[in-house]
């Protein structure tokens, strides 16, 4: 197949949907496919790929990690992407790409795919704290259904994301297609090592977090975890890897929190270098995000032999519930510090989850999940053929 995929978000832009994008273009390349993606331009950071079309863009208001697409400038390549013979579009963001990616459906006569990757309903009032939350919640409503009806086919992450759109009154064909791991790149990672670099010592109990560091993340929650862990274990340190709008927010909560000494914010790393021995540098790894549509970052610390500690909420239910590789917490500080201490304190449970997870987490290869990415495109191009979709753009 040859396929066209459009985005608002992509390397050197770190985070989930980024590494999804990526993650899938590897696979299906392997499989014998072709996949050309359209991406905006960040101006710096960019490493080149083939097949990957930079686009002019502009850096979104309140948030300026991310970028606007210049949607002009993808529909003047019209022309150009006609000819490449392109068997389907895949949306993924519901942003310009969501938009230009249907206007380009029309144009070109394809079928269109979208993946769902962000709970907007929970995600908008984070960033328009001006408006009231019913009113955004309503409006994330609308919009998702609006935009998920107007596609061929839906790629949803997790079963919670899958029943929340359904009760929207999304009636487009769906698969439930969770982000694979790319395994053999979570192999390596040396604590130690990291540790030395940043004066942590060897003994310290130590917790990691990695991701974006924004509200909608939950991270206000953990640093409450830390606060309470601290009253048992005095010299518990939190790493935060990664960088975003809640920065400042979270550093002003550790001050009034008295955790100056035990939360470390390192900023990004890099993902093939760094990242792998930050997550070796924890004796777990913990998360609490209530939004997340999937949690990639807790098969990350299972496929490295992370013991993860995390709640069960929204998509991280789909890949902790069964209790393989991490102890589930309940949404509450008492609980989740009770399964900390735990995991701190127990060198065989350690073992034992880390065992789990590398096991575990063989289910969830990046390859198995390409393949069903792929029989959810046979059907959309069996759904267009039948009943060509035209929608609004």
């Amino acid at each position: 197949m040859r396929i066209l995929k459009i985005s608002d978000v992509y390397f050197p832009r770190i985070n989930g949907v980024s590494t999804s994008i990526q993650t899938f273009r590897h696979e299906l390349q392997a499989l014998g496919h072709e996949v050309t993606l359209i991406a905006p331009a960040y101006g710096q950071g960019e490493v080149p790929e083939a097949d990957l079309i930079r686009i002019p863009a502009r850096p979104v208001i309140r948030d300026p990690e991310d970028r606007f697409l210049k949607w002009r400038h993808i529909l003047n390549l019209t022309p150009e992407l006609a000819k490449q013979g392109f068997d389907l579009i895949h949306i993924h963001t519901p942003f310009v790409a969501h938009y230009v990616g249907v206007a380009l459906s029309k144009r070109l006569g394809l079928p269109r795919v979208e993946s769902y990757h962000t709970f907007f309903e929970e995600y908008l009032y984070h960033y328009i704290p001006f408006l009231p939350k019913a009113w955004l919640r309503f409006a994330a409503r609308r919009l998702t259904n609006t935009q998920c009806n107007n596609v061929d086919a839906l790629v949803v992450p997790s079963t919670a994301m899958l029943g929340i759109l359904r009760n929207y009154g999304v009636k487009s064909p769906a698969a439930i297609v969770p982000t694979g791991i790319e395994l053999e790149r979570f192999k390596g990672g040396n604590g130690a090592r990291f540790r030395e670099r940043y004066g942590i010592p060897g003994d310290r109990p130590t917790l990691v977090h990695i991701g974006r560091v924004a509200f909608e993340k939950n991270i206000d929650f953990l640093l409450e975890v830390t606060k309470e862990v601290k009253q048992q274990e005095p010299r518990i340190l939190l790493i935060i890897a990664g960088e975003g709008p809640a920065l400042n927010h979270l550093k002003k909560q550790v001050d009034a929190l008295g955790l100056k000494d035990n939360v470390l914010f390192i900023g990004y790393l890099d993902r093939e270098a760094e990242l792998p021995d930050c997550y070796h540098a924890g004796d777990a790894f913990v998360f609490a995000s209530r939004t997340e549509t999937q949690g990639l970052v807790l098969l990350e610390a299972m496929a490295l032999g992370i013991p993860v500690v995390s709640t069960a909420v929204m998509g991280t239910r789909d890949v902790v519930g069964p209790g393989r590789g991490a102890l589930v917490a309940e949404d509450n500080v008492a609980d989740f510090t009770a399964k900390v201490l735990t995991v701190l304190r127990d060198p065989e449970l350690r073992q034992r989850l880390s065992a789990e997870g590398r096991e575990y987490v063989k289910s969830w290869s990046a390859k198995a999940c390409a393949l069903r990415l792929l029989e959810l495109y046979q059907l959309a191009l069996r759904q267009h053929k039948a009943a060509p979709m035209q929608g609004s753009v």
